[in-house]
């Protein structure tokens, strides 16, 4: 085992620098990127693959940034591609992050100083106990970090930073991608996978150290529109139909002792509400619909259709509309078109000494996408924890053993 090439501190300053841009995805605009912030730290990003050497780097019109780490070894070798999302999730706020560096974290619960009644409590993650010593970021307890995926991001810049001060360690080409507003299933829709041209991907995108991510769930997004009748209350016997009433009642009837996440785990899946907006006229629902079965996706849908149809039953007047879309599908049915893409990962570990454990997500990455449509990328860990929460937090130790595995990956794949 050669000894590490990341740069420990310079790794940490770019993380902190990265989570301090408000990217919080907009699911309520169709516009690419969804959020200025996203623009703003794509274009940070180009300034720094340009000012380290990084080759063919573009900050295109859809806010994707594009580099390449040519080859080392004169060696004609395919070449490989590094996957980040620039995005955080809308669930919890991204504005103003406040990042809290704990080094050397000696054990115990965390207490947010922002907002003391957020506490990062042991019982809820055990994985803290074996990270005495290390260094942790949190967030202040008011907004999330952004460790999905800035985590990630940071981790392939530094990487791309040491191969391109390190040109005598043997690697093919290496493509970098970050892309936009993956939080809301729009990763990679202006994505060329000619241009990326890859043999396979890896996202890192991952929690902990040593997860080779080869599972996701099958995502689908139902929008379920409930439309009433409004008018004014005084007059409203007989004439009123309030949706938010039938709203109500329909989610009421949603399973919530199975098929729901808080009931589920493990490879169950499940119908998730998760946003409601409206008023008596009319209100939308979002249901999130995920099965690591693609083929049960039809079955949650269909049970989301037909309570649709008793609560209808039972408010005269209303009408129910479920729309249905595609967002990813499991990344396992396509890895199997380049077995390397899993194998040279678990070899890469193995020669750093390290064990690695293939792992399903309850989620998706850019990476189910991409398997989708054609290059197997499985996902790789980045030392996140607790995302889209104000109890998130990343430990530094688990990204520069992340940025330790991309370089090892690279050379194994050179060979």
């Amino acid at each position: 085992m050669n000894p590490s090439i990341i740069n420990r501190q310079r790794l940490l300053e770019r993380f902190l620098r990265y989570v301090r841009i408000d990217t919080t995805a907009n699911d309520r605009t169709e516009e690419y990127p969804s959020s200025p912030g996203q623009r703003e730290l794509g274009r940070l990003l180009t300034d720094e693959l340009r000012a380290m050497g990084a080759a063919d780097v573009d900050h295109d019109r859809h806010g994707l940034v594009w580099a390449t780490i040519p080859a080392s070894t004169p060696r004609a070798t395919q070449a490989i591609a590094w996957n980040a999302h620039l995005d955080t999730s809308p669930e919890t706020s991204g504005s103003g992050v406040q990042p809290q560096v704990i080094e050397s974290y000696t054990g115990g619960d965390i207490v947010l100083p922002a907002a003391p009644d957020k506490v990062i409590r042991v019982a809820e993650n055990p994985e803290l106990d074996q990270l005495i010593g290390s260094t942790l970021i949190t967030t202040d307890g008011t907004t999330l970090l952004g460790g999905d995926d800035k985590a990630g991001v940071a981790v392939i810049m530094e990487t791309a930073h040491c191969l391109l001060e390190h040109p005598y360690l043997p690697h093919g080409p290496i493509r970098i991608l970050f892309t936009c507003d993956e939080e809301i299933g729009r990763g990679v829709d202006h994505v060329d996978l000619r241009r990326l041209d890859a043999v396979a991907g890896y996202t890192l995108d991952g929690a902990g150290a040593d997860e080779i991510d080869v599972e996701t769930f099958s995502a689908d997004l139902a929008t379920v529109r409930v439309r009433g009748v409004n008018i004014h209350p005084s007059i409203a016997k007989d004439r009123m139909v309030n949706a938010l009433r039938a709203a109500g009642e329909l989610l009421a009837r949603l399973p919530r002792t199975q098929r729901a996440p808080e009931a589920t785990s493990q490879r169950e899946g499940f119908l998730h509400p998760y946003h409601a907006e409206g008023g008596v006229a009319e209100v939308v629902l979002k249901v999130l619909l995920r099965d690591f079965d693609t083929a049960a996706l039809e079955d949650h849908a269909e049970l989301l259709r037909s309570t649709a149809a008793e609560v209808t039953s039972l408010f005269p007047g209303l009408d129910i509309q479920v729309d249905v879309r595609t967002q990813y599908r499991n990344l396992a049915d396509g890895l199997a078109r380049e077995p390397r893409a899993v194998a040279y990962a678990a070899q890469a570990h193995e020669r750093l000494g390290r064990t690695p454990r293939t792992t399903i997500i309850r989620g998706g990455t850019d990476g189910s996408l991409l398997t989708h449509r054609g290059l197997p990328t499985p996902n790789l860990s980045t030392g996140q924890h607790n995302p889209h929460s104000p109890l998130e937090w990343a430990c530094l130790d688990e990204m520069r053993q992340a940025a330790d595995v991309l370089v090892e990956l690279a050379q194994v794949w050179a060979e």
